[in-house]
């Protein structure tokens, strides 16, 4: 990337009112190893506390890493905790589409997703279907590829890269990416300058293997396991983002079960908070807590020579880092995948702030794009 072009720039004015085009009709692909959207094992109800407004709570997650929240608040019982007694049902899921679907039919109230995906569930709902209330998690991206063929930078002109689904957020991320390099590439058909191959995560380490690929810019664990495999990382995205920090997971809300259900809301936010204190506190304890969850979910944990880099490259955070979104947002209109979306109101971080007060945390920013 020339040094007298920034990368990534970041925004925080509100972009202008449009819908949005097909492009993040396919949004957050599936991300780790796993089936598709299915009821989990319940951990037990939790007892005592304030009885909520609502007797159940049913939030959505994917099987994967950067969902390390969801995974280790469930598994632990950490988030049920807070739920005064009210039952916690979560579902799994391994596409955002399938997850705003979930959360637009009332089939789940709350869900772990990628930037994307929530951005394209409120452009297209007009801003009524949703609301991100939190972060979860930053990084855990990487451009992985074969060394024996891209030695730099350079060299991947000409060559076939992976990316998870079109318009998904590493698919956008990647795109801009190449046009910082002076590159060109047709973001529908992924031809140009560089190949840009939509393969599901599931199939991308079989697909490099054969050599059918020369590398991939995916999330974690994929990125570990391409590394277990044989790749070399070149880059990692968390260095093209101002202070290494980019969201890759926040918490959204259906608009209806907040208006209904805020203090519901509130107990799984202290949930959350609480979760991630703990992973943060307790690394190893944690990463092993998150693999257990995964064995539980897709019949395998993950081994260590995977687990272990990509656990590393994840941040858990509370902080939904609403101004990376902004800017994720302008990358994909920019990739002319997305018409520039009226993100106000997207944000809802009022309870969030509430929580964080009270745990004698910072209050978080939604960059100009919280309700009014």
């Amino acid at each position: 990337m020339p040094a007298s072009r920034p990368p990534f720039r970041t925004r925080t004015r509100a972009l202008a009112a449009v819908a949005a085009l097909p492009l993040l009709v396919g949004a957050l692909a599936s991300c780790g190893y796993g089936s598709d959207a299915a009821d989990d094992k319940k951990p037990e109800k939790a007892a005592g506390g304030s009885k909520l407004s609502t007797d159940q709570v049913k939030i959505g997650y994917f099987p994967n890493l950067t969902h390390a929240t969801a995974l280790v608040g469930v598994e632990k019982g950490l988030i049920e905790k807070e739920l005064g007694g009210a039952e916690l049902v979560p579902s799994t899921f391994n596409a955002g589409p399938s997850e705003i679907e979930a959360l637009n039919s009332g089939s789940i109230d709350i869900g772990f997703i990628g930037p994307s995906p929530s951005v394209n569930g409120y452009v297209k709902s007009k801003g009524d279907s949703l609301r991100i209330i939190s972060g979860s998690a930053s990084g855990g991206v990487k451009l992985v590829v074969n060394p024996d063929k891209i030695k730099s930078v350079k060299d991947l002109k000409g060559k076939k890269i992976a990316t998870p689904q079109l318009g998904n957020t590493q698919d956008v991320a990647f795109l801009h990416w190449i046009s910082e390099q002076g590159w060109k590439v047709d973001a529908q058909s992924g031809k140009g300058d560089v190949s840009v191959v939509r393969t599901d995560n599931k199939i991308t380490p079989d697909a490099y293997k054969s050599g059918s690929l020369d590398g991939a810019w995916v999330p974690e664990p994929t990125a570990s396991k391409l590394v277990a495999d044989g790749a070399k990382v070149l880059l990692d995205e968390a260095d093209l983002w101002p202070d290494k920090k980019f969201v890759i997971t926040n918490i959204i809300v259906s608009q209806k079960f907040l208006k209904e259900h805020p203090d519901a809301v509130e107990a799984v936010l202290r949930g959350s908070v609480k979760t991630n204190k703990w992973i943060n506190d307790n690394l190893e304890e944690a990463k092993a807590s998150a693999n257990d969850a995964l064995k539980t979910l897709t019949g395998k944990p993950l081994p260590a020579e995977v687990l272990d880099p990509a656990w590393k490259s994840i941040q858990i955070t509370d902080d939904p880092l609403a101004a990376t979104l902004d800017s994720q947002a302008e990358h994909a209109v920019n990739a002319g995948l997305l018409e520039q979306p009226d993100l106000n109101g997207i944000y809802d971080l009022r309870p969030l702030n509430k929580v964080l007060k009270a745990e004698g945390a910072p209050a978080v920013d939604d960059a100009g794009l919280g309700v009014k």
